[in-house]
């Protein structure tokens, strides 16, 4: 639509010719996206295509998450984590027996009066 000549356009009119065409953008969109699902429910094979867009979104996400990536753990929870599974273990282990091994219990002796001594430096 040109404008008469002679005429002026002034923000106002600027302002209503872009909500026009935004408007007339959002109602092609719209139509064009009803005549697209119209499509694919006359489809027969509508459940197929489902999950496979559901197995290809899951992929994206996992692939988006592990590019993005996660903050590093701390290395000292990860030493302490590694340090109870340990201990957690080896108590297991002791209870399943049905008795304390006497070195394990020594070792454990010995590994806490090193780590004293290594704190009072």
């Amino acid at each position: 639509m040109a404008a008469p000549t002679g005429e002026q356009r002034g923000p106002e009119q600027d302002a209503v010719l872009l909500a026009a065409g935004l408007a007339d953008l959002a109602v092609g969109l719209l139509g064009s996206a009803v005549g697209t699902a119209r499509r694919f429910l006359r489809r027969s094979d509508a459940r197929d295509l489902i999950a496979d867009a559901v197995r290809d979104l899951r992929a994206r996400g996992r692939l988006a998450l592990d590019r993005q990536g996660g903050p590093e753990p701390a290395y000292l929870d990860v030493l302490a984590r590694q340090v109870l599974a340990r201990r957690d273990a080896r108590e297991t282990r002791t209870a399943d027996a049905g008795t304390a091994d006497a070195g394990t219990a020594d070792a454990r002796t010995a590994d806490t009066r090193t780590a004293d001594a290594g704190a009072d430096d």
